[in-house]
């Protein structure tokens, strides 16, 4: 298998939830937008995000997944609804984060998949979904930092904006990826 790859990511990640909220009307556009119900990322990335689970694992924590793979048209679409750079990448110039299959969307629950406290919920377009953590205290800031830090360990960033959104430090080419075709299993 090669790093840039694009696989299923629950393929590789036991245990790991998935709550795609484009492959249904949950999400801000109260629309589906995805044709595809999982999350798709680069080979490389997935094994990072698999010791991240790992790890979170271990201290009875385990990740979920938002979005990770988006495709090109989607991203045209959000920036269509939205227009504001802080929230949606725009694609005016090509692909943007997401469209490379190395940026995930992810929340920290507990390993049967209740949830914990966190900032905010997904794609809450509020100040109060940034990293500065100052107004937060208590479960809230410990379980934020927690994902923050697992992630920032095993090579992923994040977007000073949203809380939930992780690029792995390794980059790749842009694919025009389908998800519904072609995914190499070992």
């Amino acid at each position: 298998m090669n790093n840039s790859d694009y696989v299923r990511v629950k393929d590789y990640i036991p245990g790991i939830y998935e709550d795609i909220r484009y492959a249904t009307d949950h999400n801000f556009t109260h629309k589906v937008i995805y044709d595809f119900n999982e999350a798709y990322l680069r080979y490389g990335t997935t094994m990072k995000l698999k010791e991240v689970q790992e790890e979170l694992n271990d201290l009875g924590f385990s990740l979920k997944i938002w979005d990770a793979y988006r495709p090109f048209s989607a991203q045209q679409y959000f920036w269509d609804l939205i227009h504001d750079s802080d929230f949606v990448a725009d694609p005016t110039h090509g692909p943007k984060t997401h469209n490379f299959g190395n940026v995930v969307d992810v929340t920290l629950v507990n390993k049967d998949g209740t949830l914990i406290p966190m900032p905010t919920e997904f794609d809450d377009f509020t100040s109060a979904a940034n990293r500065d953590y100052s107004h937060l205290s208590g479960d809230t800031l410990v379980n934020v930092q927690l994902l923050e830090n697992t992630m920032e360990k095993h090579g992923f960033f994040g977007y000073e904006g949203e809380w939930w959104h992780f690029t792995d430090e390794d980059a790749y080419e842009y694919v025009d990826f389908d998800p519904n075709k072609n995914t190499k299993r070992d």
